[in-house]
């Protein structure tokens, strides 16, 4: 069967950490973006690589291209002009002189127990030993002076031995003798496990850009920071999807337009200086989307974007189908905005969350199975047509995969090869299917709104997200009376251009609410309040007392930790 009479079928992964790096220090305040690095962005290499047929959209956000680069450099200087690694976590990795200080090292210890139990402590007989150890001291400080160096240093190698790529674990001797010695780990079997990890880091992203090269994967981005650009551009456009939600004491976000044109402008510069070229797709951060927002993408020389189900339910609500495809399940197709050319898809909102949230529990034949038998389904409701609809399952790529056996090693395997080979489906990217003319259907008006739910109530609403709001126009304000006075050298307004891009950033938001973990929330609190006060500092001025307080609170235990969200709400 050919391609032609298929039905197209798009797995788009994003990858994107935010700004953990803290300008004045130095230092990386959480570790995530290399732990993610060495265990989900070199796994999904390999499963790629390894499948002939595979064919996949991965997206990266720019900032998080940087810190990955920004780490593989900084193990790579270790190792040849001893340098120091300003990431606290992987410094003590390699460090042969451990802290002293008994706060300092419950802290180590703490962080060492931040991992999914069942799936990466539980798995290893030492690592659950080390982790039990580790609760009952965290539950009995005063007996933290028994803690001594082997503990930690163990401690501390077995949480970056679970953390590696399954692949990894798999393919490497040096990774399996260190896993079967499980205890009494030296500094030279430390540094070891360090220049592994430096290996990961430095290929990430040459690896990507060979699988695009090979036609595999097709690449594509975010804005810089991965701001919610439709509210940066008019925050009151959050009121489309949700009517009657409370709005920030903020009425516009000054500057919004000029601002969401730089993050999407220095997002293709970051993108281009790492993979040689510009990309025609965009998944606009959480997916979120306007008019002004999908016109200005254009604009800057994209061929498609894409968002999530509900935006387009909401958008066709008003304004209804045309006669004949009332029947027709139009989030399948691909849409563009009247008098524009820009393709905009949209994601399937229940295949996307079996896979984020469902499959993780079954076996991993029978849940590719599953998900192969609803693509099947959908190849006969569309029958007629099939090569004109397009399922695209987008979701996080990194966040997912701690919660299947062995990082989803055998799901991926399964999941590529078997929509692959499938006679009735072709596995594709979304400038192919533009490039096979994929019809367009033209939309007058999209309703503006995110993945989440189709509307911007993860970013917006909460008095804790509104008092973010409101922090941040106060510092955008400071930033504008600054940048037009030509005070601050041509470095400096470098600096500060990206420094208030962080600020913009939408994890922010995404993590206030007490809905959410408290533990998280007061990281976010602090390092939003962080880069607030790096910002001020950059521009010369006193930062406001507030910033010297949390603000946010949180007291949930959501779904996967809440690092990630459905689609659809749950009713």
């Amino acid at each position: 069967m050919s391609a032609k009479s298929r039905l197209n079928v798009v797995i788009c992964w994003h990858m994107h950490q935010p700004c953990y790096h803290d300008r004045p220090s130095g230092e990386y305040c959480l570790p995530w973006t290399y732990l993610h690095a060495i265990k989900d962005y070199v796994d999904m290499a390999a499963h790629l690589e390894s499948e002939p047929k595979a064919a996949a959209v991965v997206n990266f956000a720019p900032i998080l291209l940087e810190q990955i680069s920004d780490y593989a450099q900084q193990v790579h200087s270790y190792f040849h002009h001893g340098s120091r690694i300003t990431d606290p976590l992987l410094c003590a990795l390699c460090s042969a002189v451990l802290p002293v200080d008994a706060v300092e090292r419950t802290k180590l210890v703490k962080a060492c127990l931040k991992a999914n139990k069942e799936r990466l402590i539980d798995r290893y007989k030492n690592y659950q030993r080390l982790a039990s150890l580790a609760d009952w001291f965290l539950k009995h400080p005063d007996a933290n002076i028994y803690i001594n160096d082997q503990f930690l240093v163990d401690i501390v190698v077995w949480y970056h031995l679970a953390w590696l790529g399954e692949t990894v674990r798999r393919n490497d001797k040096r990774v399996d003798e260190l896993i079967k010695k499980g205890a009494g780990f030296t500094l030279h079997e430390r540094r070891l496990l360090l220049e592994i990890i430096g290996g990961l880091l430095s290929g990430v992203i040459p690896r990507f850009k060979a699988l695009a090269e090979s036609g595999k994967v097709e690449l594509s981005t975010s804005p810089y920071a991965h701001p919610i650009i439709p509210l940066l551009i008019d925050l009151q456009s959050a009121r489309e999807a949700m009517p009657k939600v409370n709005m920030p004491l903020l009425e516009s976000y000054p500057g919004g337009e000029q601002r969401a044109r730089w993050q999407i402008e220095y997002g293709l510069e970051v993108f281009e200086r790492h993979f040689g070229y510009r990309p025609n797709g965009c998944w606009p951060s959480e997916g979120s989307v306007s008019d002004a927002a999908l016109k200005l993408y254009e604009q800057c020389g994209f061929r498609w974007a894409a968002s999530g189900e509900n935006v387009i339910r909401n958008s066709l609500h008003q304004a209804p189908a045309k006669a004949g495809l009332e029947h027709d399940p139009l989030h399948f197709r691909a849409f563009c905005l009247e008098g524009h050319e820009m393709a905009c898809f949209f994601r399937d909102d229940g295949l996307s969350d079996l896979v984020g949230f469902t499959y993780s529990t079954w076996h991993a034949d029978d849940a590719v199975a599953n998900l192969v038998h609803h693509l099947e389904n959908i190849a006969v409701s569309v029958e007629k047509n099939a090569n004109q609809h397009v399922v695209s399952i987008i979701l996080d790529g990194e966040n997912a995969w701690e919660y299947y056996p062995e990082n989803g090693y055998y799901f991926l395997n399964a999941l590529y090869n078997r929509i692959a080979s499938h006679p009735r489906l072709n596995l594709t990217t979304f400038s192919s299917c533009l490039e096979r003319h994929v019809p367009k259907m033209p939309l007058p008006h999209v309703v503006a709104g995110s993945w989440v739910y189709g509307t911007f109530s993860t970013w917006i609403g909460d008095a804790d997200k509104n008092r973010a709001w409101d922090i941040l126009g106060d510092a955008k304000r400071v930033f504008d009376k600054v940048m037009v006075t030509n005070r601050l050298s041509d470095e400096l307004r470098d600096a500060a251009e990206i420094q208030m891009a962080i600020c913009e950033g939408s994890d922010w938001f995404w993590w206030f609410g007490d809905y959410n973990p408290g533990e998280t929330v007061s990281d976010f609190d602090h390092l939003f309040r962080m880069q607030l006060v790096n910002l001020y500092e950059i521009l010369g001025e006193e930062p406001p007392e507030y910033l010297s307080h949390a603000f946010a609170h949180g007291r949930g235990a959501p779904q996967l930790g809440g690092v990630m969200r459905r689609g659809t709400e749950q009713i």
